[in-house]
Parts: structure tokens; C-alpha cells; sequence
């Protein structure tokens, strides 16, 4: 089977008509047109429908996860359905979040593996995520990214996240095989290292998210405060935006124990954030008290080491965001001085010990050497 891209943006082209945001500017040098799809030039899919009638040698199917082709050659492939939530097994729309556990596949044809996937993975790449979860995705699959358009800052970013979520990006007029013939870009996977840094507000957190959204299994480390809305209403709101905000397949644990799950996990593990974790450790062992135990700066320090360890030898994918403190400023008082000085050297350990180091700064991020 013989995919050709006609156009591969969203529904209104990028740049699209008149616009005159930062994106579709950037975008003027390689215009892209909306998302149509034909097969074998015999028929044209688009917007989940079949453009014209179906040779007779052809199965076309529409299914839960998307439409779905299968060619006389005996290539499969799957016209992604848009949405989060959209395989079955998902959680009910009123079903907080953060705990897939309970949520299997139930149908039949999400555990059949395609040739090719294609998602629209400007708004909705946790898609792919759900659907390598579900097996349709395998490692053999290509899975191609379109949709592009000035929901993206520019069609640069928009190919750097497509490389972290294994996917290809076809410009407009690209042809592909089904199966393919081009093995599919690869992803990170475990091990591997990857630290997020930057200030508040500076969107590292999203950052570590978006590099997470393809992966069929993530756990979610939140070494913050557990929520006690009655006591901190406004702590208790944030996290919820958090948590709201994550993939419902996600499994979210709220802990400070980062060492032993970092050892234990083999799929991905996203930690937010270093700068909470060490607060909480040095408040364990006293060093926050004006007159700290005499034992309290070595407890802290094995803490780190033990830490650094299960980071060095981790069989998982993680991502870990971290707060990036000092930038020339001494803090006027003691506590201040004493965590600038353990987190600045918490991260530089972390940091050699990371195949990537990134700073998020105004919602970009910065590849580190």
C-alpha cells in the first residue's frame, strides 16, 4: 500500500489564510495545506471518511480507534481517530485521573498491531500513547505525525516534539509505504536520563509532560505536599489542574521514596520535582531547626547518594524536573543559603549523570551540552 500526502496540516492550512501570529510566519517558507490522504491513488481519506468509493480488493473500517485500511497486499493502516480517551477501556468522563489500573482494552480490533498509524499529533499526541498501550502501535509501526498549524510555536517545534514521541513528519506531497519501507524515527527509551531545569513559571513541567505523552506507561512521582483542600485550598486547586492535565492512563504517586521506584520502574518515570524532594529530606533530618541534629548534614547526604545511585543504574526512561536556583543572587538568610548550596550541587550531580539536560526558559527549552 502507497500513502500519499496531499496535504499534511490542520483544518485550516499553516500558515492558515490571513493569520498573522509568530507561527504561520514561520511557517511561510514550507507551507502546508489540510490533511488529505490518498491510497494507492485510488481513493482519499479525510476527516475520518472515504473521499469517493472503495476498490472492491480494499477494506476500509471504522472503528473505535480510528479508520482503519487494509490493502490487497496485506498493509494495514489506521487513520487515528482525534480526542483523548478515544480507545475503549478508557476511564468515564467522571473518573478522576491518575490511576489506569483499573482500565483495560475491551475491544477486539485495538490489540491488532498496524503497519502505520497517523495522529494528529498538534492536538492530540497522547494518542499515540494510548494506542501503544492498547498494542496497536508495535515497534514495527510507523507512526506519522500531521496536523501542524499555529497551535504549534512553528513547524521546527513541531518536528523536535514528533522526534521525542518516535514519530515521522511528512511534508506535503511525501509518499510512504505500508508497511515502510523508512524503519520509524526511534524515541528515548530506558534507560535513559533526562533532566529538566529552569525557574517558577518557566514551563519545565509542561515540558517534562509533552516528552512523556506517546509513552504506553508513565508513573507520575509527585514528591510535593499530598492536597488537604480543606486545610490549603489553593495548593489543593493547583494540583488538581496538575493531575487533570496528565493522560488517564497515568499512574500518579505521591512520594519522596524516589530512590526504590527509580530501581524498581522499567517504563517511564516522570519526577516533579527535585527542588520538593530535597526540601522534605532536609526537613526530615532536622537541617531546617536552628540548632540541627549533629548527625543531620550526613542523613541528607546519604539520602543524596542513595538518590544519585538508583539514577545512575535505573532501567526506566525518566524525566526529572528540578528548579534552578541562585542565577547571582545570595539568598539573605541561612536556610536559603544552605538549600541554593545542596540543590545548585543536587543538580550538577544529576546532571553529569543524564544523557540530556534541558533549560526551560519563557516556555522554550534549551538543549544543554
Amino acid at each position: 500500500m502507497r500513502i500519499r500526502f496531499l496535504g499534511t496540516a490542520g483544518q485550516a492550512g499553516w500558515p492558515a489564510p490571513q493569520c498573522t501570529c509568530s507561527s504561520c510566519k514561520k511557517a511561510h517558507l514550507e507551507r502546508r495545506l489540510p490533511l488529505r490522504v490518498t491510497i494507492d491513488d485510488r481513493f482519499r481519506i479525510r476527516d475520518f471518511g472515504v473521499v469517493g468509493p472503495v476498490p472492491p480488493d480494499y477494506v476500509v473500517t471504522s472503528t473505535a480507534d480510528g479508520l482503519r485500511v487494509e490493502a490487497p497486499d496485506g498493509g494495514r493502516l489506521l487513520y487515528a481517530r482525534s480526542g483523548p480517551g478515544v480507545l475503549p477501556g478508557a476511564p468515564p468522563a467522571d473518573e478522576p485521573p491518575g490511576d489506569s489500573s483499573a482500565y483495560t482494552s475491551a475491544s477486539s480490533t485495538t490489540d491488532q498491531q498496524v503497519d502505520m498509524v497517523i495522529v494528529d499529533a498538534a492536538r492530540y499526541p497522547e494518542v499515540i500513547g494510548e494506542l501503544r498501550r492498547s498494542g496497536v502501535i508495535g515497534v514495527t509501526t510507523a507512526v506519522v505525525a500531521v496536523g501542524g498549524d499555529h497551535r504549534v510555536r512553528s513547524p521546527q517545534e513541531f518536528a523536535r516534539r514528533a522526534r521525542l514521541w518516535g514519530a515521522l513528519v511528512p511534508s506535503d506531497g511525501a509518499e510512504m509505504n505500508c508497511p515502510p519501507s523508512v524503519w520509524p524515527e526511534s524515541r528515548p527509551r530506558g534507560p535513559h536520563r533526562t533532566l529538566i531545569t529552569g525557574g517558577a513559571r518557566s514551563g519545565k513541567s509542561g515540558e517534562a509532560e509533552l516528552r512523556l505523552l506517546a509513552e504506553p506507561r508513565v508513573v507520575y512521582a509527585a514528591t510535593g505536599p499530598a492536597p488537604e483542600p480543606e486545610v490549603d485550598p489553593e495548593w489543593a486547586e493547583r494540583v488538581a489542574r496538575h493531575v487533570g492535565r496528565r493522560p488517564w492512563w497515568w499512574r500518579t504517586e505521591q512520594t519522596t521514596d524516589l530512590a526504590p521506584l527509580l530501581r524498581q520502574e522499567r517504563g517511564a518515570v516522570l519526577i516533579d520535582c527535585l527542588g520538593t524532594w530535597l526540601t522534605w529530606i532536609m526537613g526530615e533530618c532536622g537541617l531546617w531547626e536552628e540548632e540541627p541534629p549533629h548527625d543531620a548534614e550526613e542523613r541528607v547526604d546519604a539520602a543524596v547518594r542513595e538518590l544519585l545511585e538508583a539514577w545512575r543504574t535505573t532501567s526506566a526512561y525518566v524525566v526529572a524536573v528540578t528548579n534552578e536556583v541562585g542565577s547571582g543572587v545570595v539568598p539573605a538568610t541561612r536556610s536559603g543559603r544552605l538549600f541554593q548550596d545542596r540543590l545548585g550541587l543536587l543538580n550538577q550531580w544529576v546532571g553529569a549523570e543524564s544523557e540530556e539536560v534541558v533549560l526551560a526558559l519563557a516556555g522554550r527549552v534549551v538543549d544543554l551540552e
